[in-house]
């Protein structure tokens, strides 16, 4: 089961709304056939690992990290090849949360006689669904704050990088490369006008071989923020959402779908879009995994809203000073979490962050 959750790891970023599966055979206790679902509308797991075992499937066991599906997608059911196969017993991590599924595939393959054990690595399968899990049991996606800092907490110097005649980046060229890589896993990333303002970035996935673009998430509350930005230009515009309150300009909405922008109104506040709602429809969306890169200001309200399930958290050996910029404003109540990675990029540390609940 560990191989078949490190196999699911290869199509992470690649498969949304579905979510990253992998599948191990094994017969006489050597792996037979293996194989992880590579790309929505592409073979699942179990098949591919199935079709890879060819006749070692007969009498074989099946191990897989999430519950076969029993019913036609995108592709054929998933039990209807394992039972032709002739696997004897199939061992899976965790039922499958999803309301088409939940249970159902299980007792398909019982009714087949096939033998079915449910359990193994149950949290460490959960934990990797991350986002899939979240979205089919809570109604929301699974949230990563990415954050570069100094070592005194601080984001930008007073005034920012260029008004200090500062390098543009905080952090080296080994972190930035790892923050490519969280965006290349993320279905959809999110700042906010503050971010978009000053930095116009493009919010794409650079340096990663075969990277997956994730979707660009725009909250914009009275859609102000100037035409010229690189978010709402071609060829950027296609695959980017601005989120906006009711009362934004209708005539700027014709405008930016016009160019290819996909508007969203949702509830909103003086305080800004509704996280909690804007969580909601990127779950519905089927953005499942979310990185927020935004400022001090998004990152706080994220947190506050209790909506950050994890940060990813880079640290430059450098001091910034009082009259710098915090990353965190003020929070209703302390929050903790636990280290759950941890390394570095070059001169610079990183380490990622689960939140407790």
């Amino acid at each position: 089961m560990r191989r078949a959750l490190r196999l699911a790891e290869r199509g992470r970023g690649r498969v949304a709304p579905n979510p990253a599966v992998g599948a191990v055979v094994v017969r006489g206790g050597r792996i037979a056939g293996e194989g992880w679902h590579k790309a929505l509308g592409s073979a699942h797991a179990e098949c591919m690992a199935l079709t890879a075992a060819g006749a070692k499937s007969r009498g074989a066991t099946l191990y897989v990290t999430l519950e076969p599906c029993a019913h036609w997608g995108r592709t054929p059911p998933c039990t209807d090849k394992i039972v032709a196969a002739g696997i004897r017993r199939c061992v899976v991590a965790v039922k499958d949360p999803h309301p088409i599924v939940n249970g159902r595939g299980l007792r398909t393959l019982r009714a087949a006689r096939v033998r079915v054990e449910v359990g193994v690595l149950a949290d460490e399968a959960r934990e990797a669904l991350g986002g899939y899990w979240l979205a089919h049991t809570r109604a929301r996606p699974r949230v990563t704050l990415k954050l570069a800092a100094s070592l005194d907490g601080r984001i930008a110097p007073a005034g920012g990088f260029a008004a200090r005649g500062a390098a543009r980046w905080l952090t080296g060229a080994p972190a930035r490369a790892r923050a490519h890589r969280l965006r290349a896993a993320s279905d959809a990333v999110v700042i906010g006008a503050g971010t978009a303002r000053t930095d116009d970035p493009r919010l794409t996935a650079r340096g990663v071989r075969g990277a997956h673009q994730p979707v660009r998430v725009l909250c914009d509350t009275r859609l102000r923020l100037p035409r010229t930005l690189r978010l709402l230009r071609s060829p950027l515009a296609r695959g980017t959402i601005v989120a906006c309150g009711a009362r934004a300009s209708r005539g700027i909405e014709r405008e930016l779908t016009a160019r290819g922008v996909a508007v969203w109104r949702l509830p909103a506040s003086s305080d800004g879009i509704s996280l909690p709602a804007l969580a909601r429809r990127l779950a519905r969306e089927g953005l499942h995994e979310v990185l927020v890169e935004g400022g001090a200001r998004l990152a706080t309200s994220w947190l506050a809203a209790g909506l950050v399930d994890r940060i990813a958290l880079f640290t430059a050996p450098r001091l910034l000073g009082a009259t710098a910029l915090e990353w965190c404003g003020p929070l209703r109540r302390p929050l903790a979490g636990h280290v759950v990675e941890q390394g570095r990029a070059g001169e610079d540390a990183w380490c990622l962050v689960e939140m407790e609940r």
